[in-house]
C-alpha cells in the first residue's frame, strides 16, 4: 500500500472512529438519561443555505428545510471529525499516528469546542456559546464534555489504527 494512502486512510479512520465515539456517547445519554442528541437535519438545514449566501440565521428551526438535510448533517458531522483528526495528525506529525497519546488528542477534543461555541451555535441563532438557549450552563456543559469525548474517541481511534496499520 502505498504510504501517502496509508496515512490519508489512517487519519479519515482516526476522525471516523472519534466520531463514532461522541455518536456512541450521545446515544447513551439519550437512551440512558433522556438527554437529546443534536439534530443533524439542523447542521444540514445551515450547511445547505450556505451556498444561497446565508451563513447567520435568527432561528435555524424556522429557516426553510433544503433537501437531504439530514443526510447532510451526518456527512458534515463526520467529515468535520475527519478535519480535526487530520489538525491533530498535522500538529504532532506522523509520529502521533504510529504511536497516539492521550494528552494532545484530548487537548485537541477539548480546543474544538470553540468551533460550535463561536461559529456553528451564533449562526444558527443560539447566541455566541448557547447564550440564547433556555439553560445556557448546561448547553455549555454537554457541548465541553461531548468534545472531550471525541479527544477520548481520537486516541482510542489513533490507538486501534496503529494497531490495525503496524509496520
Amino acid at each position: 500500500m502505498n504510504a501517502d494512502f496509508q496515512i490519508i486512510l489512517r487519519v479519515v479512520a482516526t476522525g471516523v472512529g472519534a466520531t463514532i465515539v461522541l455518536d456512541l456517547w450521545s446515544a447513551y445519554l439519550n437512551r440512558f438519561f433522556h438527554i437529546p442528541s443534536t439534530n443533524w437535519a439542523m447542521v444540514g438545514r445551515w450547511f445547505g443555505h450556505l451556498p444561497r449566501g446565508r451563513f447567520v440565521h435568527s432561528k435555524i428551526a424556522d429557516v426553510s428545510p433544503v433537501r437531504g438535510e439530514l443526510l447532510l448533517g451526518w456527512s458534515a458531522h463526520y467529515a468535520i471529525g475527519v478535519g480535526f483528526a487530520t489538525i491533530l495528525v498535522a500538529i504532532c506529525g506522523l509520529d502521533w499516528l504510529r504511536q497516539p497519546t492521550v494528552v494532545p488528542a484530548l487537548l485537541v477534543g477539548v480546543f474544538t469546542v470553540v468551533f460550535p461555541f463561536f461559529l456553528m451555535q451564533p449562526a444558527m441563532g443560539l447566541g455566541v456559546a448557547a447564550s440564547k438557549t433556555p439553560r445556557p450552563n448546561v448547553a455549555r456543559l454537554r457541548s465541553l464534555t461531548s468534545h472531550t469525548i471525541f479527544g477520548v474517541g481520537l486516541y482510542a481511534a489513533g490507538l486501534v489504527s496503529a494497531l490495525l496499520f503496524r509496520q
